[in-house]
């Protein structure tokens, strides 16, 4: 085994270690640079990084400028505090090297494994913003509507502080707020919402009666709850027909007379069977005419 490490660098994490490690030492370069700016210089990044796709860059390229920005913006928020849930909640969060890859990872469209309490929700913050930057719209998946919200209004001060909208999808909003929601660059919500939405949108008549605006990039929150045991439960979607096509009432008394005559047919061949039975009992016990009984 020591052998074959050797010869092939290591285990697949220890080398997609190695790999990230140039990348996360940029990431730390770029974001030494910007503790200079001023908010609005900061802010103004976005428009920057939108300007430079618009010319053509790639998003791989502003990955380690887009990190950094979040970064920065989330160490200037560290000692203040906003409404999260009807709660005030304190920031304290500013991303760790471990933290950086885990968002390229995600970026890359690959599964971050994180164990509670090393911050995923914050990891998640970076390739979001990085992705919604194409201004096409980006998505937060999520297992309940309580951490929809909570993870909107929580990570949202970061997001609305860099000049980003941010949209949580809860039950029973109507169509009209859900596609405010969706318009936003960032929207929140479960699995189902996010399911039952597409869902509907496919049965729609109207364009105007659509409430999502396509699909460029999420992420799922609790990948193995959402893609396995999630999965195992169909969205169905059901509701009242026009014109009822059914025959259950005219077919029912026929089927009914059918099983009465069933039943009794049952029940004659039975009793015939039982009276066969007895009878079969008693003819043992007297002779016929004629003959006597006893031993030959």
């Amino acid at each position: 085994e020591t052998v074959l490490r050797t010869f092939f660098g290591g285990t697949k994490g220890e080398r997609d270690v190695k790999r990230l490690w140039p990348l996360v030492a940029q990431i730390s370069q770029v974001y030494a640079g910007l503790a200079n700016l001023s908010d609005d210089e900061l802010r103004g990044k976005t428009a920057d990084f939108r300007r430079r796709l618009a010319e053509g860059a790639a998003l791989d390229d502003l990955l380690p400028e887009a990190y950094a920005v979040v970064k920065e913006a989330c160490r200037r928020h560290v000692g203040k505090s906003w409404p999260v849930c009807d709660q005030e909640v304190g920031w304290e969060m500013v991303p760790f090297d471990v933290q950086l890859m885990g968002a390229v990872v995600l970026h890359e469209g690959r599964i971050s494994e994180m164990a509670t309490g090393e911050g995923k929700t914050l990891v998640a913050v970076m390739p979001l913003y990085l992705n919604a930057l194409e201004g096409k719209g980006v998505h937060l998946i999520t297992v309940n509507d309580y951490l929809a919200r909570r993870d909107a209004e929580w990570m949202g001060q970061i997001f609305r502080f860099l000049g980003l909208t941010v949209g949580v999808i809860q039950h029973d909003m109507p169509p009209a707020a859900r596609r405010a929601a969706y318009a936003c660059d960032l929207t929140y919500g479960t699995n189902n919402e996010f399911g039952f939405d597409y869902l509907r949108d496919n049965m729609a008549v109207r364009l105007e009666d659509q409430v999502q605006r396509g699909h460029q990039y999420a992420i799922v929150d609790e990948v193995d709850s959402v893609l396995i045991d999630e999965a195992r439960t169909p969205l169905i979607i059901s509701g009242p027909v026009q014109h009822s096509i059914q025959q259950f009432d005219a077919l029912k008394p026929a089927v009914d007379r059918v099983v009465r005559e069933q039943m009794k047919l049952v029940n004659s061949m039975m009793a015939e069977v039982e009276a066969l039975r007895k009878q079969g009992k008693g003819g043992d016990a007297a002779p016929d005419e004629g003959e006597e009984a006893g031993p030959e």
